[in-house]
């Protein structure tokens, strides 16, 4: 195998592909990327046997060939070495990296740029391309399409609510679902959940109900644009994913989903109608003298006021009032902070809606005027 290309044309796919890579050991194939020249392309894959990832790049292909080199120093080397074309030849389990022979008749040159004058060579071990993992594969009729980013809106409305508690594995991931005509995205740890549907259209196929680990839609989220289309197949027990030059694939979670519209309240009694920056600045500052791990601030209604504030503790106490839209009667509402402070930054209105029955029920928090998403948050004990 021996292909040259751009060095920062590379690197960038390089950098993702090592983003799927979970071990370290130089001796592991799963430490290991995929590289295949063949017909002007560079066909790159990485593994953890659960997220799958495949890209291709445009380079110049001398020999094609295949081989498999440790991810993590592969990494290293394209971030170290200078801009410019590089070209990689193989040698048995080695690929030798040096820069393409004009630039490196440059270095000959006093007058060249420093940067480009820098001549070196590295040799990087690999593992025979025959020992890495077989992808799964979906049929191709089964995939059907959404635009990229009403897909990254669904998983920024939900992801952050995604348990990491390992023994309820089940809720360790986002659930996705197509009902009737819309397609649903879940996440809940048992104190909060976060939801989203969008309406669709009959050239989605109908399928179970699946649990979607969020290695995978972290990696969608952020590295696919805002433009074009996503195409989506659930087959068995993995999800088929595709969107630009990138091929993904994961091992769904498996499990049952806890019933979520158990959880959602059917009716509520009172409404606030407060804005959303004056409200999320009030708890990011109120919360610096919130003790440890319960993270505990008060939200405390009255007629046209909302108060944020934290008892006396140990560091003190703090307290911001801020106007808001509300009429009745007065209340105290224990929370964790983090559990409002989430859904709101990933909000864009001005305005938040928060409805609740009473201090010791579950309180539903959306954007104003009402969108296609709602977070429901359980408040603390008193």
């Amino acid at each position: 195998m021996i292909f040259t290309c751009e060095r920062n044309v590379l690197l960038k796919e390089v950098a993702i592909a090592q983003e799927i890579i979970a071990s370290k050991n130089a001796t592991s194939i799963l430490s290991n990327m995929y590289l295949d020249a063949k017909e002007e392309i560079l066909s790159i894959k990485s593994t953890d046997l659960k997220v799958n990832f495949e890209t291709t790049v445009p380079v110049n292909v001398e020999e094609a060939g295949s081989m498999t080199v440790f991810g993590d120093k592969f990494l290293s080397i394209l971030n170290a070495v200078p801009e410019g074309e590089l070209r990689f030849g193989q040698t048995d389990t080695r690929i030798d990296i040096i820069p393409k022979e004009s630039d490196a008749d440059e270095t000959r040159n006093e007058k060249s740029d420093k940067k480009k004058n820098k001549k070196f060579k590295f040799q990087l071990k690999g593992i025979i391309a025959e020992n890495f993992p077989e992808f799964p594969t979906a049929n191709e009729d089964s995939f059907f399409e959404i635009p990229v980013k009403d897909f990254k809106e669904m998983v920024t409305q939900t992801i952050f609510s995604v348990s990491d508690d390992e023994t309820r594995y089940y809720m360790t991931g986002v659930f996705f679902e197509k009902s009737e005509d819309k397609l649903i995205m879940v996440a809940t740890d048992g104190r909060r959940l976060a939801y989203i549907a969008r309406e669709t259209n009959s050239a989605v196929p109908d399928f179970n109900g699946v649990i979607i680990p969020p290695k995978i839609l972290t990696i969608i989220s952020k590295h696919a644009g805002d433009e074009g289309l996503l195409a989506i197949s659930v087959s068995g027990k993995n999800i088929f994913i595709r969107f630009g030059s990138y091929n993904l694939s994961s091992v769904l979670i498996e499990g049952t989903f806890p019933n979520y519209r158990r959880v959602i309240p059917e009716s509520q009694n009172f409404t606030v109608i407060i804005d959303r920056i004056k409200l999320l600045s009030a708890i990011r500052r109120v919360s610096l003298l919130a003790e440890g791990n319960s993270r505990k601030i008060y939200l405390k209604l009255m007629n046209k006021l909302a108060s944020v504030e934290i008892e006396e503790n140990e560091f003190g106490m703090a307290q911001e009032d801020i106007d808001c839209q509300y009429e009745g009667p007065e209340f105290s509402i224990a929370l964790n902070y983090r559990y409002l402070e989430e859904p709101f930054k990933v909000m864009n209105e001005n305005d938040v809606c928060i409805q609740f029955v009473n201090a010791n029920k579950a309180i539903t928090i959306c954007p104003e005027p009402e969108n296609i998403f709602f977070h429901v948050v359980m408040p603390m004990q008193i």
